[in-house]
């Protein structure tokens, strides 16, 4: 083979691989399929809220406890502070207690056993809460009145009942008996008598008038 024919079949064979160059860059490239996206993560489910913790349960105890403060009252709390023998001795300063007492039963026999919630009466003798407070269980302490515990307007109070009219000499001071000159010769069935003592009977009847009832 000559030079000449060589260089005609190297030509060639250029020729050649430049044709299927050609027919290869005209063939669509393969599509590129894409790749599963990643799913995405599942949802994390929220941990269940932790629950407030249950209310312990009280034992009766605790709750008899809590009952009695939350009812408590001034007049509970002077118990607790005062001894039995302040309460019996309480005085208020430049007040005739015994004249007082027997106006606090005046006004509450009124009331008979309705009784009277002590705040009123308080506020209707001038007395501030913690005197009639200290006053009111004095009048207990000797049987004269009962207390009796209830809820007023939200606040625990007590109501006054008259258990008992105190003995007093204040009844008896101007008895014309007292200053009678002839008390000596005085009987039930003598000459002077008191069921015949004029004395006696004008004394009773000036004694009635002065009464809230004889108004």
């Amino acid at each position: 083979m000559t030079k000449l024919d060589e260089a005609k079949k190297i030509k060639a064979e250029i020729a050649e691989l430049k044709k299927k160059t050609k027919i290869l860059e005209a063939k669509p490239a393969k599509k590129v399929t894409k790749k599963a996206e990643a799913k995405p993560a599942k949802k994390v489910t929220k941990k269940a809220e932790a629950k407030p913790p249950k209310p312990k349960k009280l034992t009766k105890k605790e709750l008899a406890e809590e009952k009695r403060i939350a009812e408590r009252t001034i007049e509970d709390e002077l118990e607790e502070q005062l001894t039995e023998s302040e309460i019996e001795n309480f005085q208020i300063e430049k007040v005739d207690m015994e004249r007082l007492t027997n106006k606090i039963c005046d006004i509450l026999a009124e009331r008979e056993s309705d009784g009277m919630l002590q705040s009123e009466l308080w506020k209707k003798l001038k007395l501030s809460g913690r005197d009639g407070s200290r006053l009111s269980l004095k009048l207990e302490r000797m049987g004269t009145i009962t207390r009796e515990k209830l809820l007023e307007n939200d606040r625990w109070t007590y109501k006054l009942i008259l258990k008992k009219t105190p003995i007093s000499t204040q009844s008896i001071e101007n008895s014309p008996c007292l200053v009678c000159t002839v008390e000596q010769k005085c009987s039930l069935d003598g000459e002077i008598s008191p069921k015949t003592c004029q004395l006696i009977e004008d004394w009773v009847i000036a004694e009635y008038k002065k009464t809230p009832k004889a108004k």
